[in-house]
């Protein structure tokens, strides 16, 4: 899958970039009664820093930042960080609420059993850890939009093996573009999301590990310029996907 070839740690929301990127293990956070959320995954986690604009709207919205972090490697699939172990120290170091484990698109059937198998290895010591798993639903690559059913499913699927949440940034994704083809939701590439794109995958994952409705919440956080129409947009795609996709 194409990728960005840099790592992100975000609670300051720093970009780490090296010829292979990679990021480093999180520096544990200190205990409070904050939602405190740990992301693990690849580019479609750090590009335009999804982790920091979840991040942001919890400061708009509650007042307040969220505890949030991520380890997340150009590239990388789930099997990739566990034999790295990063993930699994920060996981172990964090005290965190909510584990947000993404990979690439997994639409065919081995890829989907690996995604299952290392989603349900991850869950195991995040539950130990005392938090709650959950899977991000990514998309297909331009090429291969006729596979999206298949990784829906894959993540779907994953997420009910693990007794997780399903945040369905996916389905939101092609639930927008079907709203309005003429939202600018990829960058180049045709698979990395552009800013739009990645806040509207913050407003599905907020709007879920808060148990908010995401209507109305763009009018009080400006993470991204957007017009009124746009936002709107991105509002009720986020909404209807939860809906219909989500695994609570």
């Amino acid at each position: 899958m194409p990728v960005n070839p840099s790592g992100m740690l975000s609670l300051a929301s720093v970009l780490l970039a090296a010829a292979l990127a990679c990021s480093t293990s999180p520096e544990p956070l200190p205990p409070d009664d904050d939602l405190r959320i740990l992301f693990i995954g690849n580019s479609l986690t750090y590009e335009n820093d999804l982790p920091g604009m979840v991040e942001q709207l919890g400061l708009a919205v509650e007042g307040k930042a969220l505890a949030v972090q991520s380890v997340a490697v150009g590239g990388y699939s789930l099997e990739d960080h566990w034999k790295r172990g990063e993930a699994v120290q920060a996981i172990a170091g964090g005290k965190w609420d909510l584990v947000v484990l993404q990979q690439g698109p997994s639409a065919l059937p081995e890829s989907r059993v690996l995604l299952v198998e290392y989603a349900d290895t991850f869950a195991a010591e995040i539950r130990k850890a005392g938090g709650r798993p959950a899977l991000y639903m990514v998309w297909p690559e331009a090429a291969r939009r006729d596979v999206w059913d298949d990784v829906t499913e894959s993540y779907a699927a994953a997420a009910r093996a693990v007794s997780g949440t399903l945040f369905p940034v996916g389905e939101a994704l092609r639930g927008a573009a079907r709203l309005d083809p003429g939202l600018e939701l990829f960058a180049g590439d045709g698979f990395h999301p552009s800013p739009a794109a990645t806040y509207l995958a913050a407003l599905v994952i907020y709007a879920q590990a808060t148990k908010r409705s995401p209507k109305g919440i763009s009018s009080l956080a400006h993470v991204v310029p957007l017009t009124a129409t746009a936002a709107g947009i991105l509002e009720t795609a986020a909404a209807d996907a939860i809906a219909r996709f989500s695994i609570p």
